[in-house]
This record gives structure tokens, sequence and C-alpha cells, in this order.
């Protein structure tokens, strides 16, 4: 992923926050605090015959203490137009070897439990579910307004 990729990446982004689904942010960040807040050697993007953008997938640290150096927090975004075609698994594969090849050990995610789509990929990828957490976090903005949401812890092991 470059920033000449940022327009794609910002415009998938935007389609998953607008399901209400895929995270609590209300908007992308700018694509500065983007990059920076996200490990490079990570940050992915999937791309069609014609060279546009059709997904992405980036990984920020979990933790800045020394004892977490090895696990990370993913977000993977497959855009709208293109889902069911194996993207995100693609996209999650190449996560997995680069990070290992990093020396990371865990990588993680939380997931809506109504983003069955996401929890089938994570599943085809041979993440796992190591927990539920209740009423979390509370939506500001979309179709859940209002409500705590609950997530899916997810991992995988390297």
């Amino acid at each position: 992923m470059t920033p000449a990729d940022w327009p794609a990446v910002e415009r998938i982004y935007t389609a998953g926050i607008a399901s209400g689904n895929a995270t609590f942010a209300d908007a992308p960040p700018s694509m500065t605090d983007f990059f920076a807040s996200r490990i490079p050697e990570l940050n992915l993007v999937a791309t069609g015959d014609a060279g546009a953008v059709l997904g992405w997938v980036a990984a920020t640290p979990t933790s800045g203490r020394e004892v977490y150096r090895g696990v990370i927090e993913h977000s993977v975004y497959v855009d709208p137009k293109a889902g069911g075609r194996g993207i995100g698994l693609t996209l999650l594969n190449g996560l997995t070897e680069r990070a290992r090849t990093l020396g990371y050990w865990t990588i993680q995610s939380s997931i809506f439990p109504e983003n069955l789509p996401s929890l089938a990929l994570h599943d085809k990828a041979e993440f796992r579910r190591i927990g539920h957490r209740e009423r979390v976090a509370h939506m500001t903005y979309g179709p859940h307004t209002g409500t705590w949401r609950d997530t899916i812890l997810v991992e995988q092991r390297l």
C-alpha cells in the first residue's frame, strides 16, 4: 500500500463504516494518521486486472509495551462490489505470511457478531474465536446509533 492507493483505501473504508458493522470509527482517519498508526510492512492492497484497489489489510501494534511486541491487531476491508471473490482471504494470507517473516507471533481483531461475512472469512483463514466481549462500546453513528455493541475476539498464532 502506498499513498497513491489512499483514495481507494479511503473509499473502501468509508463503505465499510457505512454498513455499521465494520468498526466503531465514524469516519476514516486522515491519510497521514492512517499511515502513521499502521505498521508499514503490513499495509497491503489487492488489485484487479486494471490495477484498481479491490481491498486492503493493515495492522497496528496492540500495545507499546515490549512484552506485547509480537502481537498486532489487523483490519481487512474489501470493496463491496468485489466481495465473494477470495480477495479478503488473499489479503489475510498475505498479512499472515509477512507478519510471520517479521517475527510477530499473534494477529488479532475484534469483529461485530453481526458481521457474518468477516467471521466466515476469519474462520477460513484459520483464526480462532477466543472470546465474546459484551457491551464493549457504544455506537455513535449509523444504523446502530445509541446501542451498546458486542465483539467477537479472533486470533491467529503464528
